[in-house]
Order: structure tokens, then sequence, then C-alpha cells
């Protein structure tokens, strides 16, 4: 057994959790400013009110395995990613402690909206300039980052945040339709398919832009036999693009979350197949990144104890708060 590839596989993992499952309730926050009236903000908070903190245990996991696991990938990345990370958790400070007092607030609501609003917002946008830099590279020079404190700050970097702001937000707005119903749920409907067009600009941008500007990536599609396995994924983004289409139409309630989730999938998907086998892109791969094996081994008995029971509570929650979400539902967080 290949220890350091199982360990890259529930990084993976946890990264792609956070993603799908803080990615939605921070889209409900991007997509606040269309919906200006106080009681569906209110109902539209507590359709997460219950899960959304538990949703952030997705990210400490993968920090803390990339942290255990793979420490020069830590040092490294940290190092180059220092300011986007540290505005990404600013964002979340502020939009945590929205969701702390703008449920008791009375005269300072419309405050914890826009911090709401800009948290959300904010911290999508720095975690897509996090991914930006990441896919284009970041300088090693003896195992330590030889680039400047913006070297993150680049064109590329600029379109996968407001890439990522937009799948967010479609996330959150499928999720809003399977929670809610009547006219707001309607209007939400009518938001779903202008963002997914907007989404599939974005991802052929970013699918053409990424082989570009990485020769190393370039190679690996087009010169290493991976192009024609490849050519599935965007006709799958097409289907996808078909049945989203069909659903708003037919206004279903649960069919436009679950394929807002498989196009994010298979974006994902393409993302891993684009960068293996490197823990940083052309500069280091899984096994020169990788801790001793025997740390390996005993960091991997903690995540088999903790990664069952993470799973677990998640699950239990999203079934303990199912269904619809109504006016007067008492969701909030206390």
């Amino acid at each position: 057994m290949d220890v350091t590839v199982v360990w890259a596989a529930i990084i993976a993992l946890g990264l792609f959790m956070y993603v799908v499952l803080d990615g939605f309730d921070l889209g409900i926050g991007i997509v606040f400013p269309f919906f200006p009236d106080e009681k569906e903000r209110d109902l539209m908070m507590n359709t997460v009110a219950p899960v959304w903190d538990g949703n952030e245990t997705w990210l400490v996991l993968g920090g803390a395995g990339l942290f255990a696991v793979f420490p020069a990938v830590y040092s490294t990345v940290l190092s180059a990613l220092y300011l986007p990370l540290i505005f990404m958790l600013v964002c979340l400070i502020f939009r945590g402690v929205s969701f702390e007092i703008r449920a008791k607030a009375n005269r300072t609501k419309h405050l914890w909206d826009l911090a709401f609003i800009g948290g959300s917002a904010g911290a999508t946008f720095f975690q897509g300039i996090a991914l930006g830099a990441f896919l284009q590279g970041i300088p090693v020079i003896d195992g330590a980052y030889a680039g400047d404190a913006f070297g993150w700050l680049t064109p590329f970097s600029l379109l996968t945040g407001l890439g990522l702001v937009v799948t967010y937000a479609l996330l959150g707005c499928c999720w809003l339709v399977a929670k809610t119903e009547g006219d707001l749920q309607r209007r939400l409907h009518r938001v779903v398919w202008p963002l997914t067009i907007v989404l599939l600009g974005f991802i052929a941008m970013v699918s053409i832009w990424t082989p570009l500007q990485d020769p190393n990536i370039a190679q690996r599609w087009f010169h290493d036999g991976l192009f024609y396995r490849l050519l599935p994924v965007p006709f799958l983004v097409a289907v996808c693009a078909f049945f989203m289409h069909r659903a708003v139409r037919e206004r279903h309630h649960n069919t436009p979350f679950a394929l807002a989730l498989l196009l994010v999938l298979l974006g994902y998907a393409g993302l891993l197949v684009s960068l293996w086998p490197y823990a940083i892109p052309s500069s280091m791969t899984l096994w020169e990144a990788a801790a001793p094996r025997s740390s390996q081994m005993f960091t991997l008995v903690g995540a088999a104890v903790i990664l069952p029971i993470i799973i677990a509570y998640t699950t239990m929650g999203y079934w303990v708060f199912r269904g619809k979400v109504r006016h007067g539902d008492q969701h909030h967080y206390h």
C-alpha cells in the first residue's frame, strides 16, 4: 500500500467536501444582495444555521492532514499564499460573527447583513485566488518559497477567484431552491440558469488558460495520452447544463442542487488529473513532499478514527434538518 497516495486521497476528499458543503452556505451570502427582503434573508440563513459551522470541519481536516503528512507543501504554500489566506480567514470571521449576532440585532441588522455578504464573497474570492496561484505554480528553491509577497496576484488568479464566486453562488442558489418554496423559490429558480451560463463561461476560460500558462500541464493533457481520457469531461459538463436548464424550466426542487454538485465534481476531477503526481505544480511531487512513512502510518490511524466520525455527524446533521424551511422556523444559531 502506498500510504502517500492514501493520504493524498484523504486530503483531496477533505478539500472537496469543504468546497461542496461550505461552498453552498458561502454562496447564500453571495446571492443575498438579490433578495433584500428581511424576512426572506432570515429564511435563507435559517436553511444553513444548523449545519454551517460543521461544514468548516473539512477545511480543518485538510489543513491538519497537510501539516502532518506533507509538511513541505504546508510550509511552502502557506509562505506563498500567506496574504490571501489571512484575508480569507478575516472574511470567515466576519461571516461567523454575523451568524451569531444578526439574529439578535435590531437597529444594526443591516450592518450584519453587509458583514455576511462581504465575508461570504470575500472568503470565496480569496479561496479562488489561492487556487489560481497554486495552479500557476509556486517557485521553490532548496525546499523553500522563492517568490515575493504578491506573487499570488496575477490575472489568472483573479479569474479563478471570480470563477469560484460564481460557483459558490450557483451552489447556494440551488441549495435554497431545495430548501424553500413559494414565491421565493420561483425567484431563485430564475437566478439558477443565468448563473449556470456564467459558470460554464468561467469553466471554458480556465480550461483553456490552464495548459497555456503551464507547459507541464499542457504536456500532460496533449502529449501523454491523457487528452482522450479527458474528452468525456466537457461532454458531461454539457449534459449537466442541458439537464440543469430542463430542471429549472420544470421547477424541480432537488435536481438543480444535485447537478450543481456534479458540475463541481467534474471540475475538481479535471483539476486533480492535471496536477497528478505533483504536490506543488512543476516543483515537488507527492513523494518528495511527504513526511517519513512512519509518520504517515501513525497519523493514518488517527484519520481512520476521526474520518468516520466526521462523516457520521455531518450526515446526521443534514438528516435531522432535512426538508423545507419555512417562515417562523427557529433554526437560527443560538
